[in-house]
């Protein structure tokens, strides 16, 4: 059993981490863990042509409070959209800081098999700030090359309601089939599948420290 009371997301562009992990934030926080969200980029550039450019980011925190997580909680960087390689530095740095600061007992974070430049950049520096912590790397098959499913977290129907609520605060992401209900019910009938559950979100085990 996993048991962590400190909680830390890392999403490299608002929204990964709704899709990668949202019903285990909605356990986790219903539980009583706290949770810090982090995304590392606004992704104005992913906006469509005609929205507010504060869209997105109302969408996150929209988004963020469906699972449970304060406003507080939730902190936003402005790192540019496809160019995460060019600032591993910066973003190393920022994550050596969240660590100092909030000295999380369990970190999600992209899978090391993600090919999307950002989330790859993400997973290896994550991996360098946060190598005495317990890692889980979230699954995005989309982008995911292979995914090893070494880690299964047995969710409710209603953590699974709480992530397909935050996935649809993000309307001006609608357009992208991933974010189709029916998608997000099947992957997760799935995984629970696999392990003898009735739902579940699965994981790549980078580190578990006990």
């Amino acid at each position: 059993m996993i048991i962590a009371k400190n909680i830390l997301v890392l999403a490299p562009h608002i929204d990964d981490g709704e899709f990668g992990c949202g019903a285990s934030i909605a356990k986790f926080k219903r539980d009583g863990a706290k949770v810090t969200y982090v995304a590392f980029s606004s992704c104005q550039e992913s906006l469509p042509k005609g929205c507010d450019a504060n869209q997105l980011k109302d969408e996150l925190f929209s988004a963020t409070k469906s699972l449970g997580i304060c406003d507080k909680d939730v902190i936003l960087f402005d790192f540019k959209v496809r160019f995460f390689p060019r600032d591993r530095q910066d973003i190393l740095e920022k994550m050596v800081e969240l660590n100092q600061q909030l000295k999380p007992d369990l970190v999600f974070m992209p899978s090391l098999d993600d090919t999307h430049q950002d989330h790859l950049t993400i997973a290896e520096e994550g991996f360098r700030a946060f190598k005495k912590t317990s890692i889980l790397g979230y699954e995005v098959p989309w982008n995911n090359r292979a995914f090893p499913t070494t880690c299964f977290i047995a969710i409710s129907e209603q953590d699974l309601k709480s992530k397909i609520q935050a996935i649809k605060c993000y309307q001006s992401q609608r357009f992208r089939s991933y974010a189709n209900e029916s998608y997000l019910k099947s992957l997760a009938v799935t995984r629970g599948a696999q392990v003898g559950k009735e739902l579940s979100e699965s994981f790549d085990l980078m580190r578990l420290v006990v």
